[in-house]
């Protein structure tokens, strides 16, 4: 299984307790650039094709679930969020949003039919191009979604970007996941991914707050990450985040705190993943909520 269907799994189903009933069959994955796409992946938005229904979607779920994470969310995510302004107009039509997004980041969204290939989705990411999934859930699941959507990828990740450092790291892991393609280590550098981009914690407010995207959409795990009484949270530990498996069908067991997004860069650039890589021949890959001699328990004294 290629990383990028490994991380839709992961990001679609751990939010799966949020009031959903029924899992549609996933329709947005292909073995191929459908009609429409161009070979990086990438097709016009069609911001016209949105109906008026779909952008007051847009706006509901963005107004509760920027209300809901108040207190819960990092400091760069709510202020990327306001900077960003998600809510006004409805849907955002990436002709004039790539305007303000790339003079605050430096990064532009580009749409995707949906789940794309390593090797160009790691492309589009060292390139600064953020891949958005052109489609948004329907009203039957504004609090779950069995694919990661429009607002998955518009809400939950692009105003982490607007923290310059936090987009540095992403560049530089689509730099490293174009390497750990001609390595055929795509898995393990996917696993770093999940575990920081997806639903990675940061120290902050005497505390923890989320930042990972797939946290971030999802009020329910957002909640339980940050908040729940025996959550298991650790410190920041790349190899082990590697060997660390994650589950499909329920909330993360074990979540991974680090102290900064410049320290969270800083491993990413100085890291000898290749060393690491062949460190993983001799260990084995721990399943989700398994411990390791290596843990180090996150506690608000420890940081």
């Amino acid at each position: 299984m290629m990383f990028a269907q490994m991380a839709a799994n992961a990001i679609c189903t751990t939010s799966q307790y949020e009031d959903a009933t029924v899992q549609e069959p996933k329709l947005h994955i292909y073995d191929k650039p459908p009609e429409g796409a161009a070979a990086d992946w990438s097709m016009p938005q069609d911001w016209e094709s949105f109906s008026s229904e779909d952008h007051a979607r847009w706006r509901d779920l963005v107004s509760r679930q920027s209300t809901s994470l108040k207190g819960l969310a990092s400091e760069a995510f709510m202020d990327g969020l306001e900077k960003l302004d998600l809510s006004s107009g409805g849907i955002p039509d990436y002709r004039e949003f790539n305007t303000r997004f790339l003079a605050a980041t430096g990064w532009q969204a580009i749409a995707v039919p949906g789940v794309i290939p390593n090797d160009v989705f790691f492309r589009h990411l060292a390139e600064r191009r953020f891949p958005v999934s052109n489609f948004l859930r329907q009203h039957s699941s504004l609090d779950y979604n069995d694919e990661p959507d429009m607002f998955h990828d518009v809400f939950g990740h692009l105003p982490m970007f607007v923290d310059r450092t936090f987009g540095d790291f992403m560049a530089a892991y689509g730099r490293a996941g174009l390497r750990a393609e001609k390595l055929g280590m795509s898995d393990l550098l996917g696993r770093l991914y999940l575990h920081t981009v997806e639903f990675g914690l940061i120290a902050e407010a005497g505390g923890v707050r989320a930042y990972g995207a797939g946290l971030l959409s999802s009020y329910a795990e957002t909640v339980h990450a940050v908040t729940g009484a025996d959550t298991l949270r650790l410190k920041f530990n790349l190899p082990r985040m590697m060997r660390t498996d994650y589950p499909f069908d329920t909330f993360q067991p074990t979540y991974f705190v680090i102290e900064s997004f410049a320290a969270l860069l800083e491993e990413m650039e100085t890291t000898s993943l290749r060393v690491v890589y062949g460190q993983m021949d001799s260990t084995r890959i721990l399943a989700p909520g398994e411990s390791d001699p290596s843990d180090v328990v996150f506690t608000v004294d420890a940081v």
